[in-house]
């Protein structure tokens, strides 16, 4: 019985396993779990992920989506006492220093979405590099209001 179980949980694991590993390379970059939140067609959404490289220094200048009109590169700011977004040239990406993109702080800003984003989808997202290049990710579809995908806790 125990080691029945113990097969089975086995399995389980290794089946969520390539689920869990949502990450991506461009060169020396790394992009790690690249998610968004549920969003309705025709409104703004919004991109996060963490980059980190291995090799020198590069730049993310860009992105793009065939689920946005237009993707633009964002940051938070405090402005008195209210925290306005606002758009950034580029996110520089430091050897040794991991960027998060998250909410309240970078983020990628998905503009006029052409579909809706739906839990539980993925979409894809083009993120163009000064040095690394292209390289197309999927995000992750959290339900609205999620703070973070289940594993980056």
């Amino acid at each position: 019985m125990f080691a029945r179980r113990s097969l089975l949980t086995a399995a389980i694991t290794l089946a969520a396993l390539p689920a869990l590993a949502h990450g991506y390379t461009a060169g020396d970059v790394a992009i790690g779990h690249p998610w968004s939140r549920a969003a309705p067609a025709g409104r703004t959404g919004a991109a996060y992920m963490t980059l980190r490289t291995t090799g020198a220094a590069d730049r993310l200048l860009s992105a793009s989506s065939p689920v946005a009109a237009r993707v633009e590169l964002h940051t938070h700011v405090r402005d008195g006492d209210v925290m306005r977004m606002r758009p950034v040239a580029d996110i520089p990406v430091t050897p040794g220093e991991t960027v998060e993109l998250k909410p309240g702080g970078l983020h990628l800003m998905l503009i006029d979405l052409t579909a809706a984003l739906q839990p539980g989808t993925r979409v894809p997202l083009t993120l163009h590099f000064e040095r690394a290049g292209d390289v197309t990710v999927e995000l992750a579809v959290e339900r609205a209001g999620a703070a973070a995908p289940p594993h980056a806790h």
